[in-house]
């Protein structure tokens, strides 16, 4: 809190280059809707690249660790305005950032009444900020998942709130092994994401553990730390920034593999949807996949736009290394 919210007061104050990591290429549609955010609300922001998955016209959007709100003014314009989007964060000052300029959002987006909300809380705990159990389509998270110390929690949490067929779309820091408690305590690196980082495989085992279907990687790219005093404190420890997708597959969808269709109705990705790093669907292509992709296409928002038929080649099990 002290960190981002006191020491840190636009994001060149950042010591390495672990938040800065940017993703995919943006889609137009993104790049114009981030022209109409306030100026202060883009300077107190820290998160690493933008975390925007496809398909969000009217869903309902948590943002966990939303901070000066950057991330849910976007939102707010790509769900429009029978969607919603509330950002939790555990900053208040972020929060009062983010809140400050909901009129003025509102107003530039012409919107009647405001569809975002932000609250004071933590993701461990978002039963205490009053969220109700399968209550958001979609949720995400920019680079904060390592700032928890409980990660099971968040993800618990993540899944109770999550309406059957929902995703968690998040981006986070990942290491190549468990980390020392040297490397854990260091005040600088907690901030700058480092220090909290999880060993990859971890996650994989916390996601099943609460009921999620295994982690999809999107993208992956390698951190470098950009300081001697602290790349000397952790040693061969290696960090990558990682985007996942998370499904909660309702028990009865999984059946076996399949054959799918893409439709292409997906705004912005009508011939291509680049689903992770090992699917990807052209418009009228037939694709094999495999039984866990065949459930979440089926159970998800995405389900209108595929045809999917059950039988089909037995698709390769995907990879999961970051």
């Amino acid at each position: 809190q002290d960190y981002y919210g006191k020491e840190l007061q636009k994001s060149e104050d950042l010591k390495t280059n672990a938040c800065i990591t940017s993703a995919r290429p943006l889609p137009k549609m993104v790049r114009d809707a981030l022209e109409h955010i306030h100026e202060e609300v883009v300077a107190r922001y820290y998160g690493c690249g933008l975390v925007i998955p496809e398909y969000l016209s009217s869903c309902r959007i948590l943002d966990l660790g939303s901070g000066s709100g950057r991330d849910c003014y976007l939102l707010s314009q790509l769900v429009g305005e029978q969607g919603h989007v509330t950002g939790i964060d555990m900053t208040e000052g972020q929060v009062e950032v983010a809140k400050k300029h909901i009129a003025y959002h509102m107003d530039k987006f012409g919107y009647r009444k405001p569809n975002v909300e932000f609250l004071h809380g933590y993701m461990e705990k978002l039963n205490d900020a009053g969220l109700a159990d399968k209550s958001y389509d979609v949720i995400i998270s920019n680079c904060v998942i390592n700032l928890a110390p409980d990660k099971r929690a968040v993800l618990q949490e993540a899944f109770r709130v999550l309406k059957p067929g929902g995703e968690m779309y998040f981006s986070d820091i990942y290491a190549s092994q468990r980390l020392s408690e040297t490397i854990r305590k260091h005040r600088v690196l907690w901030g700058e994401c480092l220090a909290g980082a999880l060993y990859w495989r971890d996650l994989y085992s916390i996601a099943e553990e609460v009921g999620f279907n295994p982690p999809c990687l999107v993208t992956a790219s390698p951190i470098t730390i950009g300081n001697k005093e602290l790349e000397a404190i952790v040693g061969d420890s290696r960090f990558v920034s990682a985007t996942f997708r998370l499904f909660k597959v309702p028990a009865g969808s999984r059946a076996g593999p399949a054959q799918v269709i893409y439709n292409g109705g997906i705004v912005g990705h009508e011939r291509e949807l680049v689903f992770d790093a090992n699917f990807s669907f052209k418009e009228g292509e037939v694709v094999d996949v495999d039984a866990e992709m065949a459930a979440i296409l089926q159970s998800s928002r995405f389900a209108e736009e595929f045809l999917i038929r059950a039988g089909g080649a037995n698709a390769a099990a995907p990879q999961g290394c970051c």
